[in-house]
């Protein structure tokens, strides 16, 4: 019921792509991030959360929403939004049609998360289920006790604290952990600030925030910023400080002396090994395929020893460079 094609993965009995990769006639989109939604497509689908994000990014694009549950008929198919659990917005698709039951993970977690919808559990025939972070090794510890780690260190600082991170989903999801402990004010940079504010007024509570804009000299100050700031003339601005990463990567053995960083915090928004290997079990899905990431080692896995139908599918993705 879903085929690979150059554009992406597509569904034939309702002619719409899912998170193309070029430009389309209808894009049925999981969340807003820009390796998933890309401008150029004639129209969109997604729920109204990603679409109020993706107004930030794509501008006067064509969006028609559902909310989460809402079943709409789409050509030959049955097409439901249910939360993925990775940002705000983010949705599993689930598409029913005269091939069974099909549901699409697009990037999610089983971890709770204050700024946006849990995990949905579907039930189905076939899953197509990420595998950014489909190693072993890759197992998250518990998030709010991070982000204590991550105030304590902020507060251990006497100059600035500048926190990487992606500007979208990452930033404003410590910022709802924060929140939780401290009431003090966090800084961010431009990328960052927009995004906040879509969470607001979808009701999210999180900490304050202040934009760095022209601001010289903080001392004892949290800034989140992405990754794509380091280096740049933007950090000229604060004369004594630490950096820090915040990612999933990072429980990978050196890479925080490699890149150079004073700290690193492991928080990711994808499922870790755990969370993917129990999610494709409660699905009860026939045949599994894995797409992005480490999809190779887990359809090896999941033949070997789990004794499931698994195959890769779509694209092989480039590395990211935020290492969400």
């Amino acid at each position: 019921m879903i085929v690979d094609s150059e554009q992406g993965l597509f569904c034939p009995d309702g002619a719409f792509h899912l998170d193309p990769v070029l430009p389309v006639e209808r894009a049925v989109l999981t969340h807003a991030h820009g390796d998933h939604a890309r401008a150029g497509s004639g129209g969109y689908l997604c729920t109204p959360e990603t679409a109020a994000l993706l107004r930030r990014r794509l501008g006067d694009a064509s969006i028609e929403t559902m909310r989460y549950g809402e079943r709409r008929v789409v050509g030959g198919v049955t097409v439901s939004l249910h939360p993925a659990g990775h940002m705000l917005g983010s949705a599993q698709v689930r598409i029913e049609g005269r091939g069974g039951i099909w549901v699409v993970s697009g990037d999610y977690k089983r971890e709770p998360d204050p700024s946006c919808a849990p995990f949905e559990l579907l039930r189905c025939d076939v899953f197509i289920t990420e595998a950014s972070y489909a190693l072993p090794l890759f197992r998250w510890d518990e998030p709010a006790g991070v982000v204590r780690e991550i105030v304590a260190w902020w507060q251990g600082n006497p100059g600035t604290s500048v926190l990487f991170c992606y500007a979208l989903g990452k930033a404003q999801r410590l910022l709802a952990e924060i929140a939780r402990i401290s009431d003090r004010p966090v800084w961010v940079h431009g990328m960052v600030e927009p995004f906040t504010q879509v969470y607001r007024e979808h009701g999210m509570r999180l900490a304050e925030t202040r934009h760095v804009g022209e601001e010289r000299g903080l001392k004892g100050e949290l800034v989140l910023a992405p990754i794509t700031a380091r280096g740049t003339a933007w950090m000229k601005r604060f004369r004594s400080f630490e950096q820090a990463f915040a990612s999933g990567i990072l429980r990978i053995r050196g890479t925080r002396r490699r890149r150079g960083f004073d700290r690193g915090f492991v928080v990711s928004d994808h499922a870790d090994w755990p969370g993917l290997l129990r999610t494709i079990r409660e699905t009860g899905a026939q045949r599994v395929y894995a797409m992005h990431g480490h999809r190779d080692a887990l359809v090896r896995y999941l033949r070997e020893a789990e004794g499931i139908d698994a195959a890769p599918i779509g694209r092989a993705p480039p590395p990211d460079p935020e290492g969400d």
